[in-house]
């Protein structure tokens, strides 16, 4: 099969160069290559990845405040809010106040963004298809197995640190930080 010179590149690497490096690069390639390839179909309808993983969120969970909507999107609230005024300048959903309630704006889908669904799913479909082309269905859910196993102990031990009020500090403290060691 054709590749790219930046994907030989990659492989070359895991393959020759570090055949043994850890598990979180062999992870992170993975996830950049399944992303790039559907940030490249998701193009052909218009719609950026960022705005691809709310709409995810929202066809799950419609209503959601911006609030809910950043932290099951991993983002911070500032994000939220420009992807939200720029879906809903696409069409793709509304934001509200509910009656009663001013404090909170909670986001809607619009019939434009519920029936992209029809369209931008099988997209990703198509790519973990090709993601996982020539692995059995046994391998196939080996590797889901162990990336869940992965991502519950990483969260238990998040949990544990944020117990012994241990965090990640935000990029303006750890900036801080650097600058009085100097």
């Amino acid at each position: 099969p054709m590749t790219s010179k930046e994907t030989r590149t990659v492989l070359d690497h895991w393959r020759e160069a570090v055949p043994d490096d850890r598990l979180a690069h062999l992870i992170k390639d993975a996830t950049r290559a399944l992303v790039r390839g559907l940030q490249v179909r998701l193009s052909d309808y218009n719609v950026s990845f960022g705005h691809w993983t709310f709409l995810r969120i929202l066809w799950e969970e419609d209503g959601l405040t911006q609030r809910e909507l950043s932290e099951q999107a991993g983002v911070m609230e500032p994000t939220t809010f420009s992807a939200m005024k720029a879906m809903e300048s696409l069409g793709y959903v509304e934001r509200k106040h509910l009656p009663g309630n001013n404090k909170n704006i909670h986001i809607f889908l619009t019939r434009n963004g519920r029936a992209l669904k029809k369209k931008l799913v099988p997209l990703a479909e198509e790519i973990n298809a090709i993601g996982t082309r020539g692995l059995t269905e046994v391998e196939i859910k080996t590797t889901r197995k162990v990336l869940l196993a992965i991502i519950t102990n990483l969260a238990e031990d998040e949990a544990a640190l944020e117990n012994a009020e241990r965090k990640v500090p935000s990029t303006r403290e750890l900036s801080r930080r650097i600058s009085s060691a100097e």
